[in-house]
């Protein structure tokens, strides 16, 4: 069955985007938004598996599909790499296209060391390209919903801040790089690098970080369970994940002066974009059902409230509107691989805490 994802357009489209990976994160996260944007147009997709070249030819029949990954970051044709790979070819395939001139954006996290993000930032500058990460969960429902009730000023000054990004998966999945346990697998730097991100985009860098990282199945390599705990002058913000979570736990609890929030479920659009039966252009995408919005119990001078908070629509197409308004000049980019960075940089130093067991001052390096 054909993908009906796309929004396809009739005018011409000016910057040729290559994207290099096909597996989950290129079908799922990637390519449908690209084909999605106006302005933008998928030309080459390189993978290897069969499976996944079967579904790509079928969605983008106008792109090509090759093997060898210099087949597109040698392209003259090709304006914007996306590198979706695993963690560990971050900094290699994002360094090797800027030198090739091109625009890049490399799917979290960043790299897998702050020293690499330095480098690729520095090269990034010298070649004047747009260098991105995709940190698309700022466009999550539920995070927008968040940032809704703090503007509202409902919760009066916010003293905790808490989210979770679990999951439910007691084995260990067999053939992918990311239980191998190399430097950058694990929780932290996969779902751990979306959750810092959203503390940065609200609270900007910590005053210190305190981090608690386990290894919870049987047979495991990788952390699978972590509690990270950013310190700020007057806000505690705690994030946690897991991989032995049955009981679906709050997303976010936000606690202040006048009032608490609390939000269950996650963003409907993964799982949107993964079944490829709905269009991008629908009015209600991103849409979550009523039983998934948050409470909010407040107080103010006329008395006490309680009520349910209507979800925000999610739209993680406004990532990929972004990259196109940056590369063409039109707008200041709003992932920036500085920002990137310093997620990278949080999460060794969240590292070191674990090891050390102690509260670490956060250092830019």
């Amino acid at each position: 069955m054909g993908c009906n994802l796309s929004n396809r357009h009739t005018n011409m489209k000016n910057i040729k985007v290559g994207l290099i990976g096909y597996g989950m994160g290129g079908r799922v996260f990637h390519a449908p938004l690209i084909d999605h944007v106006q302005g933008l147009g998928l030309v080459k997709i390189r993978e290897t598996r069969e499976e996944n070249i079967k579904i790509a030819k079928s969605r983008y029949p106008q792109a090509k599909i090759v093997s060898n990954t210099l087949d597109i970051i040698n392209d003259p044709e090709i304006d914007l790499v996306v590198l979706a790979v695993p963690n560990s070819a971050h900094y290699s395939l994002a360094h090797a296209s800027l030198l090739a001139g091109k625009h890049v954006v490399v799917e979290k996290p960043f790299t897998v060391t702050s020293a690499e993000a330095d480098e690729l930032i520095k090269l990034g500058e010298e070649k004047q390209k747009v260098l991105s990460v995709y940190q698309n969960r700022r466009w999550d429902s539920d995070f927008l919903t968040v940032k809704k009730v703090l503007e509202s000023g409902k919760l009066g000054r916010l003293v905790e801040f808490e989210s979770h990004f679990d999951r439910f998966r007691n084995f260990i999945k067999p053939d992918t790089w990311k239980e191998e346990g190399s430097l950058g697998t694990g929780l932290l730097y996969d779902l751990g690098s979306h959750l810092i991100d959203q503390a940065q985009v609200l609270f900007g860098l910590p005053d210190a970080i305190t981090c608690f990282m386990n290894i919870q199945r049987d047979n495991s390599y990788i952390i699978d369970n972590f509690e990270l705990i950013l310190h700020y002058a007057s806000i505690k913000v705690t994030i946690k994940s897991g991989m032995l979570v049955k009981e679906p736990l709050p997303k976010y609890i936000l606690l202040g002066t006048k009032g608490s929030f609390v939000k269950y479920g996650l963003d409907v659009q993964e799982a949107t974009l993964d079944e490829a039966k709905k269009s991008l252009a629908d009015q209600d995408w991103g849409k979550e059902s009523e039983s998934q919005w948050g409470t909010i119990n407040y107080q103010d001078e006329q008395g006490d409230y309680r009520e349910v908070v209507e979800s925000e629509n999610g739209n993680y197409a406004t990532y990929y509107e972004n990259i196109y308004q940056a590369i063409a000049g039109k707008s200041e980019l709003q992932v920036t691989p500085q920002q990137a960075r310093n997620t990278i940089r949080i999460i060794e130093l969240a590292m070191q805490s674990n090891e050390e067991r102690r509260t670490i001052h956060y250092q830019p390096r």
